[in-house]
């Protein structure tokens, strides 16, 4: 008998994108990781911390899931990631497979 049960196992080419910016508040690096799993929802991930979230645009304007998230130090840091996040996440989901 298993002692787990698979939900899934999926394998896909995926589009990776490293961001590293300064702003007023800080320095930031980011992974953001396009795929077709998770309703095309992007993995970002803050290479500083380790931290990570699926992200949409609607997640990116949410300044307190941001800062609870990222273990950011204000509100001030927040709105500045929120701003980066909504210029930078996808509106629709990327084609991994086809880009380059």
């Amino acid at each position: 008998m298993s002692l787990y049960e698979r939900l899934y196992d999926e394998s896909e080419k995926a589009k990776v994108r490293f961001v590293g910016f300064v702003s007023e508040q800080g320095r930031y690096d980011f992974g953001i990781v396009y795929t077709h799993m998770f309703f095309g929802k992007p993995l970002v991930v803050c290479m500083q911390t380790g931290r990570s979230s699926l992200l949409s645009l609607e997640d990116a304007e949410n300044l307190e899931y941001l800062q609870k998230v990222f273990n950011l130090r204000s509100m001030e840091e927040a709105e500045e990631i929120s701003i980066f996040f909504k210029n930078n996440l996808p509106t629709i989901t990327i084609d991994a497979e086809t880009e380059h």
